[in-house]
């Protein structure tokens, strides 16, 4: 009798049982499970796999697929497909993202490369090699990213092994920055330099980051994990929105610990799934930071969920233990006791500034300055890359510091040469001034160049901020945070406004029951970071594309009439009925129609984007996002929720 004789609920008892016997019996490899000292880095992967089959579990094609070949081990079939000038199908494309590199046809025949640079500080002369490789193999540009990272898009199919090769020669190593590995590690982006910094966090990046490197079982976790460090200045790392963030923090006088810096760390966080990292009580001390989250690790290796990709992140391994069961096992895998300790002993953090991240400001370092740069939707060219890679070695430190509001920092720029090194950043065509809509806009990808991306993200949102600079006088940041799909690449969760892509009906259809599917967005506000912090509200499902920038302008003009001794716009939000809200809205927007009727915006088209983007979907190949859900379970979802809150 073969399997097939069996009907599924047999076969899914027969794996069980036949898992169970191999750990029983002791199968290669196992040495841990037989008694020896050792598990070989893979092992530790192929244990929990075999559990996950012991409890009669089916593992997703995903996890069979590294089963079948580790991602690491991909150099030569690589170079195969590169030499007959093929790229990935079926389990290659997801296997290729362990290497960095994402093929996102149908929305563009290439490749993606993601990088790797801890804390997002890289030299002059890497800043020179990504523009250069990017010029060779790629589009002629990079985007800066909301990790503080860069891509290079548009890598042919003989390519990605020069890629490869080439960052690896400017130091640059980015095995693991796509498909179910540790993400590029984020930092406080004006670490070493900010005044109110508690401590510089740089060293313990970088550590982390070659500790991942170096650790081969660190790699093929049950899905993607982020880890970021705050050194408490001015500038969030957004810390929060992480699987595990450290905080800085000094603790209080007079109490049992010394006033010297120690972290506190957060676990769970992912704010596509409306959940930020919550604190598990330990103070740790810097050099503890690094083997904290090598167990952190380990523990999730060994028990996330390897059957179900929408469990599989370490937020649902904490809901399903509770943090005390998993801290005890953390616990376990420490040479050291965890030191408990309570938060309220602990100083507040420092405000984070809004606009920090742009602009002339101070630095640590007296005499000196920092020149925050805006790159508009997060993109550079190539000569734009090189001008500001000069730029830095003249008149800074010739360091180039990516924030994970897709802009970046000049540092050490002394007084008198602040006036030369602006004026030469904006002859490459970038600013250092920007209005309060335009400083905190952020946006993912979008349908150019991910197949998840239900609208075009980055030409929307620049129009959005044109038309909210033309129309309207705002006196405070606002952070626009615009992403395509619910993976919530750009946190649209976190933001003030948080636009979602969405494909809604044609609004100028001369047939409604025929209308083409045409972008559009659901809203949402009051989302925020660190003291702020908080999930934001859906405002409004399917609003147009073309309609967004006269929706978002009566939003602010509601919020600039009715806000209470300048308040901040979250603070405004969070105070709303959104039912009162929406009518107030609607009256607002009615009053607007004509004029919104003789000068609406178009939807954006290919050329509105920085890259004359292409838009074409299609749900067959994998790109660079990983579903969250299933997108016609998500909308069905997102329904029953409005019903329910009916």
């Amino acid at each position: 009798m073969t399997d097939n004789s069996f009907n599924d609920e047999q076969q899914r008892y027969l794996k069980g049982v036949t898992a169970g016997l191999h750990i029983a019996r002791g199968v290669p490899g196992m040495a841990g499970l037989t008694g020896a000292k050792h598990l070989r880095p893979d092992d530790w992967h192929a244990q929990a796999r075999i559990r996950a089959q012991a409890a009669g579990g089916e593992l997703t094609s995903q996890e069979q697929a590294k089963a079948d070949l580790n991602p690491l081990d991909m150099w030569s079939h690589m170079g195969d497909l590169a030499a007959r000038g093929e790229y990935p199908k079926g389990d290659d494309v997801f296997l290729m993202k362990g290497n960095g590199l994402f093929y996102v046809a149908p929305n563009q025949d290439s490749y993606m490369c993601r990088l790797r640079m801890p804390g997002g500080i890289f030299s002059s002369h890497q800043f020179r090699g990504v523009a250069g490789l990017a010029a060779t193999y790629g589009g002629g540009y990079t985007h800066v990213t909301t990790r503080a990272n860069l891509q290079i898009r548009e890598i042919g199919a003989a390519d990605p092994v020069n890629v490869k090769m080439g960052l690896a020669d400017l130091g640059i190593l980015n095995n693991g920055a796509g498909g179910d590995n540790i993400r590029n590690i984020t930092g406080s982006p004006l670490a070493g330099i900010d005044p109110q910094e508690i401590i510089d966090v740089t060293p313990l990046a970088r550590q982390m980051h070659h500790h991942i490197i170096n650790h081969r079982e660190l790699y093929g976790l049950p899905r993607k994990f982020n880890i970021a460090f705050d050194g408490g200045g001015r500038i969030s790392a957004l810390e929060g929105t992480n699987d595990i963030g450290f905080s800085a923090v000094l603790p209080k006088a007079g109490g049992p610990l010394p006033r010297r810096p120690y972290f506190r760390m957060g676990l769970g966080g992912i704010t596509g799934h409306q959940d930020f990292a919550r604190d598990t009580g330990v103070m740790l001390k810097p050099e503890e930071c690094v083997p904290v989250a090598h167990a952190v690790l380990k523990v999730f290796l060994m028990n996330g969920d390897r059957t179900d990709r929408d469990k599989a992140r370490l937020k649902y391994v904490l809901d399903r233990w509770g943090f005390d069961k998993f801290m005890r096992e953390v616990q376990k895998e420490l040479p050291f006791t965890l030191r408990w300790f309570d938060l309220k002993r602990c100083e507040a953090r420092g405000p984070a500034v809004r606009d920090g991240h742009m602009g002339v400001h101070d630095q640590a370092q007296a005499g000196y300055h920092y020149i925050g740069v805006i790159c508009p939707v997060g993109r550079l060219s190539v000569k734009q890359m090189q001008q500001i890679a000069d730029i830095a070695d003249r008149y800074g430190d010739g360091k180039i510091r990516t924030t994970v509001w897709q802009n970046f920092v000049l540092g050490y720029i002394a007084e008198a040469d602040l006036e030369p090194a602006i004026k030469a950043i904006e002859a490459t065509g970038l600013h250092v001034e920007a209005s309060p809509a335009r400083t905190g806009m952020v946006a993912c990808t979008g349908s150019f160049g991910c197949k998840f991306g239900n609208a075009e993200t980055k030409g929307n949102a620049m129009k959005l901020v044109e038309h909210l600079e033309a129309k309207i006088e705002l006196d405070t940041p606002i952070n626009l945070n615009v992403t395509g799909c619910p993976n919530s690449c750009a946190q649209h969760y976190i933001g003030d406004i948080g636009l979602l892509g969405a494909r809604v009906d044609d609004p100028d259809a001369e047939d409604p029951e025929d209308a083409d599917q045409v972008d559009g967005f659901h809203v949402f506000i009051g989302g925020g970071y660190e003291d702020e912090q908080g999930i934001a509200r859906e405002l409004a499902a399917s609003v147009p594309a073309s309609q967004i920038p006269a929706y978002i302008e009566n939003v602010l003009g509601l919020y600039l009439e009715e806000r209470k001794n300048g308040e901040r716009f979250v603070r405004y939000a969070r105070r709303q009925d959104l039912d009162a809200f929406r009518e107030r809205l609607a009256a607002r927007s009615a009053a607007a129609a004509d004029a919104q009727a003789a000068s609406a915006a178009g939807p954006a088209t290919d050329a509105d984007t920085p890259e004359c983007a292409k838009t074409a979907l299609d749900s067959s190949v994998e790109s660079e996002a990983e579903p969250l859900e299933d997108h016609d379970e998500a909308e069905a979802k997102r329904d029953e929720d409005q019903t329910n809150a009916a």
